[in-house]
This record gives C-alpha cells, sequence and structure tokens, in this order.
C-alpha cells in the first residue's frame, strides 16, 4: 500500500498565533464577500428573499466544498506549501468578482431563479471556497499530537466562527457605511494577496515539517440549530399573514366603521377606509393626495406608477378622485397583496393592476415617459429598500416620467436627519425640479417623521400646492430653491455602489 505525501514528509506545526491569524482571516473574509455580495448583485437581480436566499446557499456551498477539498488535499499533500497559493489566488478572485458581476450582471439582468444563481455563484463561490479550503488545511498541520486533536479542532473552529462573526459585525456595521462596496472588494483582494505573499516568505524561512493527524467533525451547533428551527416552527405568530417580508396584521379602526389599519412588522403602514377610498388618515398620504390634486386640471385621468403597494391607500385615492386614471401598482410581497384582496377591499381592474415583483426591476422594463405620476413608497420596514434609493434608480425613475409628470417619494428619517439629505441630493441630481414637503419640527431636527419629495422635470406647481397643505389641521411646511440647498448642504448622492441607507437611517 502507498503511504500518501503528507506522512513522509517532516510538518511542523504552525505557531499557535500564526495558524489562528489564518482561520481567523480566512473565515472572516468569507462573510465579507457573502454580506457584500448582496450589494453587488441587487441592482441586476433585486433586492428580494430569492436573492438574500442564494447568496447565503452559494456561500453555504462554497465553504462545503472548499472545506472537504481542503481536507482531502491535505491528506495528500504536504499542507504548508499550499496555504500561500490559497491565499494569493483567493485575492485574484476576489478581485475579479467585480468585472464578472458587472458584466454578466448587463446580460443576466432580471428576477430569473436561473440568473439570480448564476449571478450569485459568480460573486461568492471561487474566492469563498479557496478561502474555506484554508482552515483544514491549518487544522492538519496542527496535529501533531493526538491527545490534543480535540482541543486543535474546537480552538480553530472557535477563531474560525469569531472571525465569521467578526467581518459580519465590521461589515454590516461600519464597511458598508463608510466605502463603497468596489472599495470593500478590492480591499479585500489587497489584504488576501498581501497576507498570501508574505505568509510565504516567512514559510521559506522555516524548515519544512508535517506531523500527519487525523481531524473530527462536530454535529452538536447542527443538532441546536435543528431543535430550535422546530420550536420556531411551533411556536405561536402574533400575526395574521407571516409573509416571506412581513409580519403582517389588519386591525378594525374602533372610531371608524370602514377604517382598517395595516400593520407590518408591529409598524403602522397604511390606513384604508373600505367605504371611502378619498379618506387619507396618515399625513404623508394626504400630502402625496394633495400633490395628485393640484398636478394637472381636476378630474383629469393620470397614468400613476406606485413603487410599494401596501394597503393601496393612494391608487384607490387617484381612483375615485381621478376616474379613468390607471394605477399599476409594484409590490414586492405577494402575499401583501392577496392579503389586502381578502381584506383591504382592493379589486384589481382596468383601473387598477398589482405587479407582483421588484420594483427596479419592473421600472426599468417599463417604457420612457409613460408615467404622470411615480409614486415611491416601498418600505423594508422603515427603510427605504437602498437599491430603490440610489441615484441610478432615480435615474430609471425620471426615464419614465413624462415630461410635465411628478415624482413623490416618502421617506422616513429621525435626527440628524441624514438620509433624507443624501435622498434629497441624490433626486436633485436627476430631477431638474425638486421641493421637500415635511412637518416644521422635523425639519428642525427636534422629531422624526415622513418626509415628502416632490420632483419633477418642469417647474412644480408649489403655489397651488402649498395652498392645498394649508387646508390641513396639522402645519407643514414646502421647501424649495435656496431653502432646500440649504438643508441638504454637502450631503452626496446615493449610488449603486455607495447607498449605506440603513445607516444613515440609524440614530447616534
Amino acid at each position: 500500500m502507498e503511504t500518501p505525501q503528507a506522512d513522509v514528509v517532516d510538518a511542523r506545526p504552525l505557531p499557535d498565533g500564526l495558524a489562528a491569524a489564518l482561520v481567523f482571516l480566512a473565515s472572516g473574509a468569507v462573510l465579507v464577500l457573502e454580506v457584500v455580495a448582496l450589494r453587488l448583485v441587487g441592482p441586476y437581480v433585486g433586492v428580494t428573499l430569492q436573492t438574500s436566499s442564494a447568496v447565503i446557499g452559494v456561500a453555504l456551498s462554497a465553504i462545503a466544498y472548499g472545506a472537504w477539498f481542503g481536507g482531502w488535499l491535505a491528506d495528500r499533500r504536504d499542507p504548508r506549501p499550499l496555504l500561500a497559493p490559497a491565499l494569493v489566488l483567493a485575492g485574484i478572485a476576489t478581485a475579479l468578482t467585480l468585472p464578472l458581476v458587472r458584466y454578466a450582471g448587463e446580460v443576466l439582468r432580471g428576477g430569473a431563479a436561473g440568473g439570480i444563481l448564476l449571478l450569485t455563484a459568480l460573486a461568492v463561490f471561487v474566492p469563498a471556497a479557496l478561502l474555506s479550503a484554508v482552515t483544514p488545511l491549518v487544522v492538519k498541520l496542527q496535529l501533531g499530537d493526538l491527545r490534543r486533536t480535540g482541543r486543535v479542532v474546537g480552538r480553530l473552529s472557535s477563531i474560525g466562527t469569531l472571525g465569521a462573526i467578526t467581518a459580519t459585525l465590521g461589515t454590516g456595521f461600519v464597511l458598508v457605511a463608510a466605502l463603497p462596496s468596489s472599495v470593500i472588494m478590492v480591499g479585500l483582494a489587497v489584504l488576501l494577496g498581501v497576507s498570501g505573499i508574505v505568509l510565504a516568505a516567512y514559510l521559506r524561512r522555516r524548515d519544512r515539517g508535517d506531523v500527519p493527524g487525523p481531524a473530527r467533525t462536530r454535529v452538536v451547533v447542527a443538532v441546536l440549530g435543528l431543535v430550535g428551527a422546530s420550536l420556531s416552527a411551533v411556536a405561536p405568530t402574533p400575526c395574521d399573514v407571516e409573509t416571506a417580508y412581513h409580519c403582517a396584521t389588519v386591525a378594525a379602526d374602533p372610531q371608524r366603521p370602514g377604517g382598517r389599519v395595516l400593520l407590518l412588522n408591529s409598524a403602522r403602514h397604511s390606513y384604508i377606509d373600505v367605504n371611502d377610498p378619498t379618506y387619507l388618515e396618515f399625513a404623508y398620504t394626504q400630502w402625496i393626495g394633495a400633490v395628485a390634486d393640484v398636478m394637472a386640471p381636476p378630474g383629469r385621468r393620470l397614468d400613476a406608477v406606485h413603487l410599494g403597494g401596501g394597503g393601496f391607500t393612494v391608487p384607490r385615492y387617484l381612483t375615485a378622485t381621478r376616474p379613468g386614471s390607471v394605477n399599476e401598482v409594484y409590490e414586492i410581497d405577494g402575499e401583501l397583496v392577496e392579503l389586502g384582496r381578502r381584506e383591504l377591499g382592493v379589486r384589481e381592474g382596468p383601473t387598477l393592476r398589482a405587479v407582483v415583483g421588484d420594483a427596479r426591476m419592473l421600472v426599468g422594463a417599463r417604457p420612457d415617459a409613460s408615467a404622470d405620476l411615480v409614486v415611491g413608497d416601498a418600505f423594508g420596514h422603515l427603510v427605504v429598500p437602498w437599491h430603490l434609493a440610489t441615484r441610478e434608480m432615480i435615474a430609471e425613475t425620471r426615464r419614465i416620467t413624462r415630461p410635465q409628470g411628478i415624482y413623490v417619494q416618502n421617506v422616513i428619517d429621525y435626527p440628524p436627519l441624514r438620509f433624507i439629505r443624501a435622498e434629497l441630493a441624490t433626486v436633485t441630481a436627476e430631477f431638474a425640479h425638486v421641493a421637500l414637503v415635511a412637518p416644521p419640527a422635523a425639519l428642525a431636527g427636534r422629531t422624526g417623521a415622513n418626509f415628502l419629495i416632490v420632483a419633477g422635470e418642469a417647474p412644480l406647481p408649489l403655489g397651488a400646492l402649498r395652498a392645498r397643505l394649508a387646508r390641513f389641521d396639522d402645519p407643514v411646511s414646502v421647501l424649495s430653491g435656496a431653502e432646500l440647498a440649504d438643508f441638504v448642504g454637502a450631503a452626496s448622492p446615493l449610488t449603486d455602489d455607495h447607498a449605506p441607507v440603513d445607516q444613515l437611517l440609524a440614530r447616534p
């Protein structure tokens, strides 16, 4: 029987600190790739549950195959000369991710499942698999004493997990807020490449060696995960409907017979009067209604596009106040549309069409100059989905808006109002005329609130809008021109490459 090569070479263990650093770096880099990958593929295939699942699934597949191959290789070759090339190749693959995704994204643009999986694989699989091979190579080198096998494997496994946790939190809370996705990817590629080169130089100065030893697998975490999943499956839920995106509940308003409140993840999302579609309860819907009232002669039909459906409050208002208007509603959550049909009086027909899908993809497929009014009212809880808030998305919105048309966007923000300023800078970069509707206290930075951005290529009917808003009980201000520029200040537009929406909205 032939003896494997790894059994006949002198494989002296790496210093404990170096072994820990390699495992920490490799495991952490995989999670950086996973978090940033969603940002890279989102503009092309949308940020949907399928996209998120694809990113996670492909990353886990890469980890599984990489770890298996690394272990297989470690039993047949001296692991020492393989470590540095694995890091360098992972750095090269990471650097190639940006062009691969950007070129392939244009070809695979859309929300087809095959395209999502392929684009995600291009973004994650190869570098993550190479990095995942590092840990079993390091483990093989460290298993010099069978009495310490469990300690070595457990220690390196925990260090790898800590690296993954650190990278996940650091990327989500720090890197994405501070740097564009492209900079993060290039920086990661450089870090891996330099680490591989430095490691190769270090190992060349040491005597080569290897002491083989068996590796152990553990299933405790998997068992605990299955138990936790089982408990979650049988736990009671407070939702009327638990959709892929929301915990949705419809509550009746005891003060108004037809009043219904749609709660998504416990937040009041929409108010609908099933008996009177002209009734608008929430202030921001009153402002949108006011814009619709003054943008064209009373009663004239409008072609409207709605980015986000929710309770379908504004589409029903337009249908009632401007007979013959056509409302096309883009809602990513199909189960939420079904809930609207069942409990909120949503009736589709010639004047109202609900299209289930990602708004960015659907807007991109719509003809030029095909809408009089575009209403942006899409939220993931309280946050506008980042890929709907970028300059590239606003450019698409401007493209489908007619020359005399208007775009309105509902935004929620809190002091110090970083997100609304950035979003105003984004919209101003694409539309010739922009105004902001908001409560005076919110503009002064004293409270969080809804803000309504109003934009168009033609001059806006601000005089008529101010007069219409003055009818409401609660005071509201309209900023435009120099006042708006002063409010925006030095805020920079959001782009597909750098849109830290969640971080901007976070309160200090």
